[in-house]
């Protein structure tokens, strides 16, 4: 049987433009009810420790403003922890973060983090929110997210995206591994960072996977040909990825 596929659309970027200029335009709230009409499943938004795109007003909006699910990105901190509480998104994605890097760098270390993250992966779920942990498709990493008691994890597709074409492979054989494993562990899969209209097809073609978020790429691609469009042109490749998979003939 056949999975639907969600795309979920980060609208951080967009807080990224605005921010350059410290007025309110572009509004990522705009581009999130913009999005979900496109035909986005879900919006992401992740609020970093130092604000550097989407602020805590964002968050206020977005609450209130879309009606499709919100999967809040946060840091393991306490100062974090207090917000989700307070705003009790659908889904909770939890990311490493250092305030040197210029975008997520790689996946969260659930092994060697475990015990830190046990109190937020707990507090987070007794309030009915949905865990996630962004993590490297390796196997040791969805152990620790079982064991930790997480429901979902997203795989960091960053490496397949980023490396030579030659490399590309071997790269998404890590991907189609671990997620054929968090399916034996009875975990939710998502898969994210890095796609664009040349990567998401492989990656839409893996039936374990159920949810893939894509943020920069689609923000960027919006200054060419619009949001509707890349959001529309995505959604089309990801379905007619999995409808191959599936032996279907797509539309």
């Amino acid at each position: 049987m056949k999975r639907f596929l969600r795309l979920g659309v980060n609208i951080d970027h967009v807080a990224t433009v605005r921010n350059a200029r410290g007025i309110r335009h572009p509004d990522p709230v705009r581009a999130a009810v913009l999005a979900e009409k496109s035909g986005a499943d879900g919006i992401t938004a992740h609020l970093r420790e130092d604000r550097r795109h989407i602020a805590d007003d964002d968050i206020d909006r977005l609450m209130s403003e879309i009606s499709v699910p919100l999967n809040f990105e946060m840091a393991a901190t306490d100062e974090m922890l207090e917000i989700a509480l307070r705003h009790k998104p659908h889904a909770a994605c939890i990311v490493p973060e250092k305030r040197e890097e210029l975008t997520t760098e790689g996946g969260l270390d659930a092994v060697g983090g475990h015990n830190h993250l046990q109190h937020y992966v707990g507090e987070l779920s007794k309030a009915g929110i949905r865990v996630s942990l962004f993590i490297d498709p390796e196997p040791a990493q969805l152990d620790a997210a079982v064991s930790l008691g997480a429901p979902v994890v997203e795989l960091h597709t960053g490496r397949y995206c980023e490396v030579e074409p030659a490399e590309q492979d071997a790269e998404l054989e890590r991907v189609i591994v671990a997620a054929a494993h968090a399916e034996t562990l009875g975990l939710e899969c998502h898969a994210g960072h890095g796609l664009s209209f040349d990567t998401v097809g492989p990656v839409a073609a893996i039936p374990t996977i159920v949810e893939l978020n894509i943020g920069h790429f689609l923000i960027g691609e919006a200054i060419f040909g619009g949001l509707e469009s890349a959001i529309k042109r995505t959604r089309a490749l990801m379905d007619k990825a999995r409808a191959e998979v599936s032996g279907e003939r797509s539309a």
